[in-house]
């Protein structure tokens, strides 16, 4: 959810800890209570059940019961699956892998429930392929995946297979993120409500903020649309083939580091942060760095043990090349966003949110330059 989702929407507490909840009245509730719904075979998907009310209340207007609630919401979304090819195409590496994932789901969703639409044919006077676009359901999934709230709930016959643990919450959702809080949030069986509970302070007007989880950028910008400034779980993250680029070619043992640390789950996660680079990514290139001599000590690397002198500063070395590395193809990036910013008059909101995102990753690359710089600089 943007931040801008609750410029009208205050809770007056006092100065204690906050506790807000939502009475359980789940979306797709009344509309699911249609016989065309309860029939269909093969089951819908809670999600897909949950998309298909958004769409049709929104499409009810004046006559949804819904109306407050669906006005307020976003009239378009800014996760991956919903910015445009061009756009979406300048995304960092792993995110974009996950994003064009993310869009193919979508789509094979929609594309699968056609039918399912069309038997909701006798519900409406319009033709049901006008209600039911793609554009009405990118924005109902939207909706369904930045808003949600986790609820487990044992499987309805109504429904297909697939863990039905989605509800909307509303008002609930008007939450904004703060990495600096701690929340609790479940359902209630007592109250009968969806609670979030929040040991922080507040005071009367002020905003009352939660944490949606200590999430880096790309996983914020992947699931809810947004990216938030010096957000303390911040990293870049580097791929394998990053990895073993300023590494000799000619090492024969290569390929066994690789096997090496693939089946110890050590080519994944491996990040540049605030703090520097991490310790997965530096235990990986110590391993990867370990000279033929070495090589039969490299469980000690992985256990944190240093093997030697030489060992430690030329994994620092590489680790300082791939930084720099990452910080060239930043700034590239982000000045082909400018120059895109400047002709697509039109995707500037989106090129904005993109541009945010390659911003804060140099920062975090310029924070681990200056550690590496400390660390060992003998090289720069």
């Amino acid at each position: 959810m943007h931040p801008s989702d609750t410029s009208d929407f205050h809770q007056k507490l006092s100065k204690q800890r906050a506790r807000l909840e939502a009475p359980r009245c789940f979306a797709e509730r009344n509309f699911l209570q249609t016989k065309l719904v309860l029939r269909w075979q093969p089951p819908p998907s809670p999600l897909l059940a949950l998309c298909t009310f958004l769409v049709a209340e929104k499409h009810a207007g004046d006559r949804s019961p819904w109306k407050p609630y669906l006005e307020i919401l976003p009239k378009a979304y800014t996760c991956p699956a919903c910015l445009e090819p061009e756009v979406a195409d300048l995304l960092p590496r792993p995110l974009k892998a996950k994003a064009r994932a993310q869009r193919t789901r979508v789509q094979e969703l929609f594309t699968s429930s056609r039918d399912f639409f069309s038997s909701l044919q006798p519900l409406f006077s319009e033709a049901v392929e006008s209600i039911f676009s793609y554009r009405a359901f990118l924005w109902a999934w939207g909706t369904v995946n930045t808003r949600a709230v986790y609820l487990a709930r044992g499987r309805r016959p109504c429904f297909s297979a697939e863990p039905d643990t989605c509800a909307l919450a509303p008002y609930l959702d008007l939450l904004n993120h703060s990495p600096a809080v701690q929340v609790n949030a479940a359902f209630n069986e007592e109250t009968r409500c969806y609670e979030i509970r929040t040991g922080s302070s507040w005071r009367p007007h002020e905003e009352v903020l939660i944490c949606y989880g200590p999430h880096d950028n790309q996983r914020l910008l992947l699931e809810y649309g947004f990216v938030p400034p010096r957000n303390p779980h911040a990293c870049v993250h580097v791929a394998q083939d990053v990895l073993v680029k300023y590494l000799p070619a000619a090492d024969k043992q290569m390929d066994r580091k690789l096997s090496i640390l693939k089946d110890r789950d050590f080519t994944e996660n491996l990040t540049f942060g605030w703090d520097g680079p991490s310790w997965r990514l530096l235990t990986a290139l110590k391993l990867l760095c370990l000279q033929a001599e070495e090589f039969p000590c490299w469980k000690k690397v992985l256990l944190g043990e240093t093997v030697s002198d030489t060992n430690e500063k030329t994994s620092l070395d590489v680790a300082q090349k791939i930084c720099h590395h990452f910080i060239e193809e930043t700034n590239a990036v982000l000045q082909k966003v400018s120059q895109m910013k400047a002709q697509e008059v039109a995707l500037a909101a989106q090129l904005t949110l993109v541009e945010t995102l390659w911003t804060e990753e140099l920062r975090v690359l310029q924070a681990s330059a200056e550690t590496l710089n400390r660390l060992h600089p003998a090289s720069t």
